[in-house]
């Protein structure tokens, strides 16, 4: 049997996007499994938040929503998984579905009814009512498209809600090089997290319209090679 001829199911499910994406929420779901050690009694692994001594219930539900939607969600991307494991991911996106509304909600809570973080300003503030508004409006069009049997703008959907709540993510590096590069304060700290999201929503549009072109790229050459046993029968008679 030849390279051509082998079944794409027969292949390895390839594991870099979901293992990118892992790495990339690394740093954050860490940083936040020490706030929850910290919030339940444990030792301070991170410099104490006394914003949320009190009533912690948002940044709880806030760090166990992101690290379902993060883990979960990186599994989605699969597409071994996803044609081979229906079942399995439709009750994963469901999950994730779920668990990016409670962090969209969670994050809405945390900006409208807690005190602001040290160091940022009005812009953070407005910036974190519209993307978490915009997470939880994606994931509602993705769950009305599914409905409507369309899974073109389903996933479409649902990669732009996973981009933006693996924002934190992608703060890391933004607000670290803008440092390096513009220095810190309230103003370029606040555009620092602004530029994270929008690189991701930004990757995420990318990665919904190339297959479209991959596609179109392809369909020739495919054409091509479909002719050619043809041709050569015909050369044998």
């Amino acid at each position: 049997m030849t390279a051509s001829s082998t079944d794409p199911g027969d292949r390895p499910p390839r594991w870099r996007a979901p293992a990118a994406l892992i790495a990339l929420s690394a740093i954050p779901l860490t940083a936040g499994t020490f706030r929850l050690i910290q919030l339940s009694g444990g030792p301070e692994l991170i410099p104490a938040d006394d914003r949320f001594t009190g009533f912690p219930a948002a940044l709880v539900i806030h760090i166990v929503g992101a690290a379902i939607l993060a883990l979960v969600g990186a599994f989605q991307f699969v597409p071994r998984l996803r044609r081979r494991h229906r079942a399995w991911h439709r009750r994963a996106g469901r999950v994730v579905a779920v668990a990016g509304l409670l962090v969209a909600g969670s994050a809405l809570w945390l900006t409208l009814f807690y005190a602001p973080q040290r160091g940022t300003g009005d812009l953070l503030y407005v910036l974190r009512l519209v993307f978490g508004s915009a997470t939880a409006a994606f994931l509602v069009l993705g769950f009305v498209a599914i409905r409507q049997r369309d899974i073109t703008a389903h996933r479409a959907w649902m990669m732009r809600a996973y981009a933006l709540g693996l924002g934190a993510g992608t703060q890391i590096f933004t607000e670290g090089i803008g440092g390096a590069l513009f220095g810190t304060g309230e103003l370029r700290g606040d555009l620092a997290k602004g530029a994270g999201w929008l690189i991701n929503v930004a990757v995420a549009e990318w990665v919904i319209r190339r297959p479209a072109r991959r596609r179109s790229r392809r369909r020739p050459a495919g054409r091509a090679r479909r002719t050619e046993p043809s041709v050569a029968a015909a050369g044998a008679r």
